[in-house]
């Protein structure tokens, strides 16, 4: 006899979330005694780097080593080695979370030592480095998964056995003392560039958002931006748009931005009609711009001044034009669409008021927009960064709904601390990586492999740096891609006559945009969760919708200009608008919706003329300027006829 199943119960929202949370959650359930460990670390950790930056800070290597050890200590008591220990805690976490204390500790109390007998380590070296080595390896596997272990190891391996390699590869081989000794003991491997940044200004970054979001300035970006857009035909996606942009640039991970945003937006965007893939996508894709978006562009954008010799604040001109472009698109892509289904916006009556939403919170915004003005003025990151956390102090003071008590203190310096584990794990293990490169010779040997692969020509040299960024990037944080590709890629494109900056953007924007580049989509698989849609197709939506970001690289590191390098105000103004048509053009094209459907050669002759137009220079402007003017006049007459008939057959 057979008995029919009955249909699963439809989950209500809040159980959804909770399965989410459950589902993408890996920390510990810390209960008690441990609990309060926990937050006393995370909180000691958030006062410790505070101080360090607006009061005193140690002498580098030592700063370094504290910033690790708490980083150590605190990762293996909040993440579990395998989701069975979630609400248990074995004893050998709590002998790695003393062992990572003490390599730090280790280096502070022994420092002068170290230093003087560099070169001749002794063996206590030698184990506390091989006990790091396996601790920053674990951690990072806690925190972010096998993708960036494995690679570090593979690293490791080489430098070990590299001379076994056959041709420019191979390399003459070191024992393990050798590379243990370079990497912990030396200012070029765990403790390297990218441990320094995280340690002075990017924790503070991290912090600044942490504050931002106890307080309720996280909040006030997303109700400003609705209550701006959301009136206007599709405008909960170009709220999405705007706000996830903005949200984007404080928290620096598309994935924690669709968690938190994304929960709250993508409904919207189903309530006004969007199908639940667009939505999806639209999130996916307006968090992962928030990296490459100016005045802040996220933790790895502070690295990247470091590594480039650059000022953070001009770093932030060169990327302003591309990044906009990059919003535009994807705001004219969700007008299109809007347009395409005959969607309207969210009445007035049902949005935050603009000027009371000004009112209650704006004053919470001064602190991101102080970064922008210190650093201008020549403050360094690390000062702008630690005056702007000061700011959200003083300020969220002003009301007694945003007043931080005791209470969101405590909170706001344990989440802070918590929020940046996973960025120095990465970043230790970059340093494992660069590391490697210093001490092999790979980064030069890289560099050669892929002038040679590309006979010397700037476009192949181009499309072999995407595929390795695109490829590396699967399941790596964008931080870590980026030390990594900007030691050994960068300088290639370099040697081939792309700018400094140029170079360097090309690597990060690829890094930012793996986490909607298929097959490992992460926040888009994330939002097509939250959206109830099909994740194949949520992932191919946000890859269309960041296409500008795919093409962009190319046209600045051929044509500068658009970087603002080499050029006048005249011919920045050209560039602007005509790439500004190019996206248009492009955004049309892509969408099929120019006053109304395109036939299938007008959108072609679109799709060119948006790759012209993008690109710089008197030829191709003019090209791509009468590509668009005749497409669009006979799509206009199309269009008309069309309605004709339409009216006539009435």
């Amino acid at each position: 006899m057979f008995f029919k199943r009955s249909p699963k119960p439809e989950l209500s929202d809040e159980q959804r979330l909770a399965q989410l949370k459950e589902r993408f959650e890996t920390t510990r359930e810390l209960k008690g005694i441990l609990a309060k460990i926990a937050t006393l670390i995370a909180v000691c950790m958030s006062l410790y780097h505070l101080w360090s930056a607006g009061i005193y800070m140690l002498p580098s290597p030592q700063h370094k080593a504290i910033h690790l050890a708490f980083a150590l200590a605190l990762t293996f008591i909040i993440y579990p080695a395998r989701r069975a220990d979630k609400k248990n805690f074995p004893w050998y976490d709590g002998l790695f979370a003393i062992l990572g204390a003490g390599i730090g500790i280790y280096i502070v109390v022994f420092y002068w030592d170290i230093v003087y007998r560099m070169g001749d380590p002794n063996n206590i070296d030698i184990l506390m480095g091989g006990i790091s080595l396996f601790l920053v390896l674990e951690a990072t596997r806690r925190t972010m998964g096998w993708s960036l272990v494995i690679v570090g190891v593979v690293f490791l391996l080489y430098a070990m056995f590299g001379n076994y390699l056959p041709g420019n590869i191979s390399h003459k081989g070191y024992d393990l003392t050798r590379i243990i000794e370079h990497m912990y003991l030396t200012g070029e491997g765990i403790f390297g560039v990218a441990i320094y940044v995280t340690a002075t200004f990017v924790f503070i970054f991290v912090l600044l958002g942490s504050f931002l979001g106890v307080t309720g300035g996280a909040q006030s970006f997303i109700d400003l931006a609705f209550s701006l857009t959301g009136r206007y035909r599709g405008g909960p996606a170009k709220a999405a748009v705007v706000g996830s942009g903005l949200m984007g640039m404080i928290s620096g991970s598309s994935f924690a931005n669709v968690a938190g945003t994304g929960t709250f937006t993508i409904p919207l965007m189903k309530s006004v009609g969007y199908k639940p893939h667009f939505a999806g996508g639209v999130e996916a894709a307006a968090s992962s711009g928030g990296q490459i978006m100016p005045p802040i562009m996220g933790a790895a954008a502070f690295i990247m001044a470091e590594m480039t010799g650059i000022p953070y604040g001009r770093l932030i001109v060169h990327a302003a034009i591309p990044a906009v472009l990059y919003y535009v698109a994807i705001f004219i892509m969700v007008d299109l669409e809007a347009a395409r289904l005959g969607l309207s916006g969210i009445q007035r009556k049902l949005l935050p008021d603009f000027w009371m939403t000004l009112k209650n919170g704006a004053f919470l915004l001064l602190a991101p927009l102080s970064i922008v003005y210190l650093l201008i003025i020549g403050y360094s990151p690390i000062k702008a960064s630690f005056a702007a956390v000061m700011i959200v102090i003083v300020t969220s003071s002003f009301k007694k709904k945003t007043r931080l008590t005791l209470p969101k203190l405590i909170e706001a310096l344990d989440k802070g601390a918590r929020g940046a584990l996973s960025i120095i794990a990465a970043c230790a293990v970059a340093g494992i990586i660069v590391g490697t490169v210093t001490l092999t010779g790979l980064g030069l040997k890289f560099a050669d492999l892929i002038i040679t692969l590309s006979g010397g020509h700037l476009y192949p040299a181009l499309f072999l740096t995407m595929v390795a960024a695109i490829f590396m990037s699967m399941g790596m944080p964008t931080t870590a891609l980026y030390i990594i590709l900007g030691t050994m890629v960068a300088p290639a494109l370099i040697r081939m006559n792309v700018p400094v900056v140029a170079a360097h953007l090309f690597i990060f924007y690829y890094g930012c945009f793996a986490a909607v580049t298929p097959p490992v989509a992460l926040s888009s698989y994330l939002a097509a969760s939250i959206a109830k849609a099909d994740p194949i197709k949520t992932a191919l939506t946000g890859l269309k919708l960041t296409s500008t970001a795919f093409l962009l690289p190319f046209i600045f590191a051929v044509s500068p200009s658009l970087l603002l390098i080499d050029t006048t105000p005249s011919k920045t103004i050209s560039v602007v608008v005509t790439a500004v048509i190019g996206v248009y053009a492009l955004s049309c094209g892509l969408q099929n919706h120019l006053f109304g459907k395109m036939n299938i050669l007008l959108r072609i002759m679109l799709l060119v003329a948006a790759l012209v137009l993008i690109k710089p220079g008197a030829v191709t402007d003019l090209i791509g300027l009468g590509l668009v003017a005749f497409v669009s006049i006979i799509q206009a007459i199309l269009v008309r006829r069309t309605k004709a008939r339409t009216v006539e057959v009435g």
